[in-house]
């Protein structure tokens, strides 16, 4: 049968397709067994228009997703005569911000995984290791105040529309594919394939990924999503693309400006207590998810970002942007308030970046050296790293009380002042004398009893203790907090130390053995000298080695606002006066401290979210690191109790109802999140086991199929 010179019956309909480029609908006469790569074909014939279309592909608006399986049918796909598709570039435009605030204009693959879409931008921007980073949305002050299921939505209205009135779909971190069904992840029986890089002594982790949950979060403001005129953007206005940023004389990815660009800093929200630094990582996209799912569009704004603080083989000589790129994120975290530290420490913060700022101006000299007129290749540098690794193995630790005897086993011993706090009661330090041996902290009531190793006051397991500092060099206050665990939870004990020497063996001590490395490991010596070092920059200089009227330094760029309540002619003496410890630093060597002090603070790495466990009502913290998660009380941060990740044995999400188990030796913890999906968490933890799996000893390649088994959830 005919109808309008069509055969009507023979399974045939009309699929609308809306061209963006030309901004033209088309129709297709279709069979749901029509492949997607013959409906593009056919598409660009009907076009009849000479250009390259190899960058096009299908998007689905309704759905939410590309139609990227070109062999896929349209009925496989579920492309049915009501649809409507846009065949758009699968390169955008997208506005980048970088960790040292500075924008990019970037042409990023929107139809790809969010993980390869990163690790494409971080080859463009010459950083290695893109595993230690994400994209991020901006964050604005409302998402804050909120957790994430109580953000208030907005009206459609006022959120604006896309092209032919179609609601761009914005799910704030997340959307489903499909109907969620459930996770599992698994630490046992793990798949004894390899990946590279990873530690050719064992199997890598795995999970088994499923179904990502579904979110219906509305982020429209300010470069969340916004319409594709534009509104809300404007390109080239405060951003550069690469090649203008590359041909500057003045400026690389490899040295920022010294003062952001207003916009920038006015975009820092600020959080104010530890719920809000907690909200602050509801903004993480799912890696396993395209940019474009997500509901980014085309020149709409993302922030790129150090997301796990494992900073893997980190190379002066090959790392110039990364390291600087390290540096001003850890720069911004600490003049925003995103992690505390002491008054001395924000001054020796604030010299360091003086020196950087000083040196910046100034020819280094080159980091890597020539030989023969060709430069030395990374293979060179990790067999120097291996050689010098077998020395310090053979040589060992060079500890005063260990014994000629290389069978001995050493330990440290010392007289030391102990508190144990208890409720409602003030007590005064007490003397009595330590020794540490095995990962056991041994406390005696006198030199006698220890020598004798007669019954000790308290053995205390060091194993999986919280390790915490509490200096103030100014009051010569050494202290050491720790936290050991107990049926009642963690139960805080403090140490205190004479000098800053004494401090530093014990620090390093305690450190060493909460991870599970005795005395006798090499790096003790290494530890103990970083901390020294680190309190040595704390120290006050006599006098400055700059006069203060030959430099205008706005104080407010180098010290951060609750530290700002000093005259602005002292705080600058007391920056010039911790100057002066930094003075001979180079520009890298500079940024490289900055760094390392940033990771000895108490707070480093440990990333916050909002939690529910099962059967208890009322909300607690939630922090994950590198080797452990930890249960925290919700206003002062005090750890309540630890689980390390070598103890895990497996995790499990239930996106139904939005719950994670996760299977300890020592038992199960099941919880909900509440400042963020819980997907945000699954991430976390199976992106810092896919980081342990690193290694020199096995190939560079980056497996990204194993990373995203053990923090995808879905398959």
């Amino acid at each position: 049968m005919q109808f309008n010179g069509e055969i009507i019956g023979d399974g045939t309909w009309n699929l609308r397709v809306f061209v963006t480029d030309l901004q033209t609908e088309r129709q297709i006469r279709v069979k749901g067994d029509v492949h997607i790569g013959g409906v593009m074909l056919r598409l660009v014939e009907d076009l009849e228009i000479s250009m390259d279309w190899s960058d096009h592909a299908l998007w689905w608006p309704e759905k939410n997703i590309w139609l990227s399986r070109t062999r896929s049918t349209l009925d496989q796909c579920g492309v049915h005569a009501d649809a409507l598709l846009h065949f758009t570039p699968m390169h955008k435009s997208l506005r980048v911000q970088l960790p040292d605030l500075r924008y990019l204009d970037m042409k990023v693959d929107f139809s790809i995984k969010t993980f390869s879409a990163v690790v494409h931008v971080c080859k463009e921007l010459g950083m290695r290791h893109p595993e230690e980073l994400s994209f991020c949305k901006p964050l604005e002050p409302n998402h804050l105040k909120y957790n994430y299921k109580d953000m208030p939505k907005k009206k459609h209205e006022q959120n604006g529309t896309t092209r032919n009135g179609l609601l761009a779909p914005d799910t704030n971190t997340f959307i489903a594919n499909s109907s969620p069904v459930g996770s599992t992840g698994s630490l046992e029986n793990s798949s004894p394939v390899m990946c590279a890089p990873v530690t050719p002594s064992r199997g890598p982790p795995s999970s088994t990924p499923i179904n990502s949950p579904g979110s219906t979060g509305t982020w429209r403001k300010n470069g969340y999503a916004n319409d594709f005129n534009g509104s809300g953007y404007s390109p080239g206005v405060n951003s550069l693309s690469l090649e203008q940023l590359n041909g500057s004389l003045d400026s690389s990815l490899a040295q920022s400006p010294s003062t952001p660009n207003p916009e920038a800093r006015r975009s820092l929200v600020r959080p104010k207590s530890l719920i809000e630094k907690a909200r602050m990582n509801v903004a993480w996209l799912d890696s396993s998810l395209s940019i474009m799912e997500q509901g980014v569009r085309e020149r709409d704004t993302l922030c790129l970002r150090f997301k796990f603080y494992v900073f893997y083989d980190l190379n002066p000589k090959y790392d110039a942007v990364r390291i600087n790129q390290i540096y001003e994120q850890a720069k911004w975290q600490l003049l925003n308030e995103e992690i505390d530290c002491t008054e001395e420490e924000m001054l020796m913060f604030a010299a360091l970046q003086l020196q950087v700022n000083l040196q910046a101006s100034k020819p280094q000299q080159q980091t890597i050296p020539e030989s023969n007129g060709a430069s030395l290749s990374p293979l060179d540098d990790d067999i120097d790293a291996a050689l010098n690794n077998l020395q310090t193995t053979l040589e060992g630790s060079s500890l005063s009380t260990r014994s000629s005897d290389i069978t001995s086993v050493p330990e440290l011993k010392d007289q030391l002042r102990f508190l144990k706090p208890k409720r409602f009661t003030l007590k005064a330090y007490k003397k009595y004398w330590f020794t540490c041996r095995d990962l056991h902290l041994y406390m005696f009531k006198n030199r006698e009893d220890m020598v004798h190793s007669s019954s000790c006051v308290m053995d205390i397991n060091l194993k999986g203790c919280e390790v915490t500092p509490d200096v103030n060099i100014s009051q010569n206050k050494y202290v050491i907090k720790l936290e050991v665990p107990s049926s009642e939870g963690m139960t805080e004990m403090y140490i205190r130390c004479d000098d800053e020497t004494q401090y530093s063996r014990w620090m390093a001590c305690c450190r060493l053995a909460a991870k599970g490395r005795s005395l006798a490991d090499s790096s003790y010596e290494t530890e103990k000298q970083t901390i020294l070092d680190f309190l040595n920059l704390q120290r006050r200089a006599e006098e400055p080695y700059i006069n203060p009227s030959s430099l205008d330094i706005q104080v407010e760029d180098f010290i951060s606002p609750k530290y700002l309540k000093r005259s602005r002619g002292k705080l600058t003496q007391r920056i010039l006066e911790a100057h002066a410890n930094v003075k001979n630093l180079s520009l890298v060597d500079a940024k490289m401290n900055y760094i390392k002090a940033w990771q000895l603070l108490p707070e480093y790495g440990i990333t916050l979210f909002v939690v529910k466990f099962m059967d208890c009502k009322k909300e607690e913290l939630l922090g994950v690191a590198y080797n452990r998660i930890m249960k925290m009380d919700i206003n002062s941060g005090d750890h309540q109790k630890t689980w390390r990740f070598n103890t895990m044995k497996a995790w499990n999400v239930n996106w139904e109802i939005k719950h994670m188990m996760v299977q300890f030796e020592e038992g199960n913890i099941v919880f909900s999140c509440l400042s963020a999906d819980c997907k945000v968490i699954h991430e976390f933890i199976g992106g810092y086991i896919f980081l342990s799996t690193r290694s020199k000893d096995a190939s560079q390649t980056l497996n990204e199929e194993l990373f995203h088994k053990l923090t995808g959830g879905w398959s």
